[in-house]
């Protein structure tokens, strides 16, 4: 498996699993640009890097789709093409439905779908125009079983693999590939700055969160995900895993298991 000279575009690069993408995919002799809303977070992401002059840093901020056309431009100019778009930022959710103000709702689909796609759109021009390109996104297990306390996010996760396996069959024809990745849980901190139902963070750690996979092991399973263009990939533990097979064979299995559930 190598990158060597595929420039690749990170969104979510400034901790968690876009950090330890980031650096792995260095490794593996990649042309990177690193983005999310911290400038500074960013640049100890490059640093972190095995080669930092093949690190370019963009700030971006998933709300402000507005901006997008003109920063995509940015990144082709950089390396003079974009490779791989990797959609990695996000936000998630820990409060009940019925306590979640609706303003936290709309956030959350701004920054994980539309913004996600919005960012996608402005790429797929310059894939279309190069006959090639490669879309990998990080959704959820969530994204394909929704979990108490993760309403909102859920609802986020499902629509981007709505949307991606849609955009999948529309441009097999023009080499453009897809891949949808599924984590379940990494231990980032994502619980931590997680929303909860009045808008602020979260500011803990969840028990499952602290004790799920590595963000370094993660990122050398997304890389080979990426790398073998899976169209969708489970990286989780075997309950993760166990929970989506359940809910397609066994569905009122599943709907007693879940109701039971309160995911800390």
């Amino acid at each position: 498996m190598s990158f060597r000279n595929k420039v690749i575009w990170i969104t979510g690069a400034s901790s968690g699993i876009g950090k330890a993408l980031a650096i792995e995919l260095s490794n593996q002799n990649a042309l990177l640009i690193i983005s999310a809303r911290n400038k500074d977070s960013l640049e100890i992401v490059k640093e972190s890097c095995k080669n930092p002059k093949n690190v370019w840093i963009i700030p971006l901020d998933l709300e402000k789709d507005s901006t997008f056309n003109e920063i995509t431009q940015q990144a082709v100019n950089i390396f003079g093409r974009i490779d791989i778009l990797v959609n990695n930022g996000g936000i998630s959710q820990r409060s009940l439905a019925s306590e979640t103000h609706i303003s936290v709702d709309k956030k959350i689909m701004n920054v994980n779908y539309t913004g996600t796609i919005a960012l996608t759109k402005a790429v797929l021009p310059h894939f279309i125009e190069n006959k090639k390109g490669h879309f990998a996104v990080t959704t959820s297990m969530v994204g394909l079983i929704g979990t108490p306390l993760r309403s909102s996010y859920a609802a986020s996760k499902h629509a981007l693999h709505g949307f991606f396996d849609s955009l999948r069959a529309e441009v097999y024809d023009t080499n453009i590939a897809v891949t949808l990745i599924c984590p379940g849980f990494v231990s980032t901190d994502i619980s931590m700055n997680a929303l909860t139902g009045d808008g602020t963070s979260q500011k803990k750690m969840d028990t499952a969160t602290a004790n799920g996979i590595s963000p370094e092991r993660f990122a050398k399973l997304m890389a080979k995900a990426i790398h073998n263009k899976k169209e969708e990939a489970y990286i989780a533990g075997f309950k993760e895993k166990l929970g989506v097979y359940v809910k397609r064979w066994f569905p009122k299995v599943f709907s007693v298991m879940i109701r039971k559930l309160r995911v800390t």
